[in-house]
């Protein structure tokens, strides 16, 4: 017995490998987990409600007492559940700040057409539909709650998408719809440009008002604050 353990007996040499080896493994294996633990955590808060958008177009319908709401956005390259989980996001969003009868999200890659006239076919990477109280005889015969489809493929640099088209069932879209931690809209352009042209207007006001008048009368100061005017304007 003692023969066969001084057979298997392993040196002192290996033995200090592989402690070393072990750990080594389990400091780089206890930083990966440690680095992976707030990588994952930004990526869940990225993804899980979706992505950043910006609005381009809205279509408000009344039709026998309804309102129907549908609105167009685009969004930065991303896979088509993360545009079906965005769609949502906002259509939920919209839902909150204006009670419609339905809301209808369409997505578009930041390259997509902008005319709605272009917006068909596979320049569609993502579509939402969301009937709150859906209604057979307003509605469809066949109206739900939820509908998404979305095609699996990313953009070309035209903006249409690729890949197959994926209908989600309801009760998939109701589960995604229940894990949203917010739902927030997407970004007005235009807002966000009368914004700055207000901001821009209320700063050459100001300076205008604090230039000193010219000789002759104080006129010197009313070129400078009809010339802010159409500046802040366009």
């Amino acid at each position: 017995m003692k023969a066969l353990l001084r057979i298997f007996r392993p040196s002192r040499k290996l033995v200090f490998i592989i402690a070393g080896v072990a750990l080594l493994g389990g400091v780089s294996g206890g930083a990966a987990l440690y680095i992976g633990k707030d990588k994952i955590f930004a990526l869940s808060a990225e993804t899980m409600n979706g992505l950043s958008c910006t609005d381009v177009n809205l279509v408000t319908i009344k039709k026998q007492n309804r309102v129907w709401i549908r609105k167009y956005i685009k969004t930065e390259p991303t896979d088509g559940m993360t545009r079906v989980k965005t769609a949502l996001r906002v259509a939920k969003a919209v839902y909150d700040a204006q009670k419609p009868d339905l809301v209808q999200v369409v997505v578009l890659d930041t390259n997509g057409p902008t005319l709605r006239s272009d917006i068909r076919g596979r320049a569609i990477g993502a579509d939402v539909v969301y009937i709150p109280h859906p209604d057979p005889v307003l509605e469809s015969a066949e109206a739900k709650t939820y509908t998404a489809r979305y095609y699996d493929g990313s953009a070309a640099a035209n903006g249409l998408f690729f890949g197959e088209r994926v209908d989600l069932p309801e009760e998939e879209i109701t589960a995604l719809n229940a894990s949203f931690k917010e739902y927030s809209d997407c970004i007005d352009p235009i807002a966000v440009a009368a914004t700055k042209g207000g901001e821009s207007k209320d700063e050459k006001t100001q300076e205008a008002k604090e230039e000193k008048p010219a000789e002759g009368g104080g006129h010197g100061s009313a070129p400078a604050v009809e010339k802010a005017a159409p500046d802040a304007g366009h």
